[in-house]
């Protein structure tokens, strides 16, 4: 039977199962089976570069995630009209389908979609007809944290329903009383990007806080954040720990979003209590570089409020590592889906750094990257399943200079 008539498995889904939406393509696969597959594949493409004896690779069991609710950050096209808008995809023909009942989207989410879709209707919020290149509301980019609190942003293509959006906020906010930041950003283009430059707040609270265990990151609205809270929270303490091992004295954090590896890290060391281990590890600095302003500053606002010795720069990662006189005892990267590229792979081949603690989203581009950084050998690898019913995951990757 071809593939797009299958039923889903995983997780019960009306949607996947009638063909409404398959952007899950692995429903049709026991969770254990998607589990098992991620990890034969990321030990398929990194095992090739451990040392002569492959087994020198320690590869720890993968990290699952809740198979539903997990994601934690909703990113809705609005379709339809505005007497009876879609809150979700677009089909074939650029035409809007409705995903209000997602089973994989977090239940603080869910449950206020169609609070969410009355109020377009109340302040008659006409939804962006792609074909056509009229109407407003292109997107509600939805963000909940671990308390089930609220950021919510309308993605408008003019400013022309702001003053509506104003007048009616209130009764929404009474409404859903978890909302804490409400914005406005502009997409005036026709082109496939989710957002624009301009971004208007409409409340007085500017961030989303996302506590993570003892520590709390601070989330601006252009910010990356990953969209799987749970399982970023055991990637960033799984990396802090591996860090912590090394007791380096300086570390830097390319690609850095809003600070998730560089505050862990400086929380670890922080929470060392020993006098011999404070002897032994002396004064720890962490740096982190974001070419996002709005994610150093949501990096810069957390680690003052939790008073870490972590600085934050918004610079391209790999221009500004080329620029520096030495490198840090431990880098830590976390690229996006393109990888390090070969000119930070060739810098940190040739830099001397001993250890680097590389988070990749994509094991292809990390293997590519590896292959141009044959002196750092991986030592250990986790897969965390940051993406479930899909085919892409985390790794993390502790490299060690051979």
């Amino acid at each position: 039977m071809p593939r797009n008539f299958t039923a889903s498995v995983a997780i019960p889904c009306a949607y996947f199962d009638a063909g409404t939406c398959r952007s899950c393509s692995l429903l049709d696969v026991a969770y254990g089976d998607q589990l098992a597959g991620k990890q034969a594949r990321a030990r398929e493409l990194i095992d090739a570069f451990a040392g002569p004896d492959r087994r020198s690779i320690d590869w720890l069991a993968p990290v699952a995630s809740e198979t539903a609710g997990f994601r934690t950050k909703a990113k809705l096209v609005i379709g339809g009209t505005a007497d009876a808008p879609t809150l979700g995809i677009l089909d074939g023909e650029q035409h809007g389908v409705d995903l209000e009942g997602c089973p994989i989207v977090a239940e603080p989410i869910r449950s206020v979609l169609p609070t969410l879709a009355a109020f377009i209707t109340m302040a008659r919020l006409v939804p962006y007809d792609i074909p056509a290149r009229r109407g407003e509301l292109k997107y509600l980019i939805v963000t909940t944290n671990a308390r089930g609190e609220l950021m919510l942003r309308f993605v408008l293509r003019s400013t022309e329903s702001i003053g509506r959006i104003r007048k009616h906020l209130p009764a929404l906010r009474a409404r859903l009383t978890q909302l804490r930041v409400v914005t406005v950003n502009l997409l005036p283009e026709h082109k496939a990007v989710l957002e624009g430059e301009d971004e208007l707040w409409l409340t007085d609270e500017r961030a989303l806080e996302l506590p993570f265990d003892d520590l709390t990151l601070s989330l601006l609205p252009r910010s990356f954040v990953q969209t799987n809270e749970s399982i970023a929270a055991r990637l960033y303490a799984t990396g802090a720990a591996w860090a912590a091992e090394l007791a380096p004295a300086s570390a830097w954090d390319l690609y850095c979003g809003v600070g998730g590896f560089a505050l862990h890290l400086a929380a670890a060391r922080r929470s060392l209590r020993s006098s011999e281990a404070a002897s032994r590890n002396g004064p720890f600095r962490v740096t982190g570089v974001e070419l996002s302003e709005d994610a150093v500053a949501s990096a810069t606002m957390a680690a003052a409020s939790a008073n870490l010795d972590a600085a934050f720069i918004a610079a391209d990662a790999t221009q500004w590592a080329l620029a520096q006189a030495s490198a840090p005892d431990l880098v830590v990267v976390n690229p996006p889906r393109r990888g390090l590229g070969p000119e930070l792979a060739g810098w940190l081949e040739a830099s001397g750094v001993r250890h680097v603690l590389y988070s990749s989203c994509n094991a292809e581009s990390l293997a590519r990257d590896l292959a141009a950084m044959p002196s750092l050998r991986p030592t250990r690898a986790q897969v965390f399943d940051m993406f479930p019913h899909t085919a892409h995951f985390e790794t993390l990757v502790l490299l060690e200079r051979a």
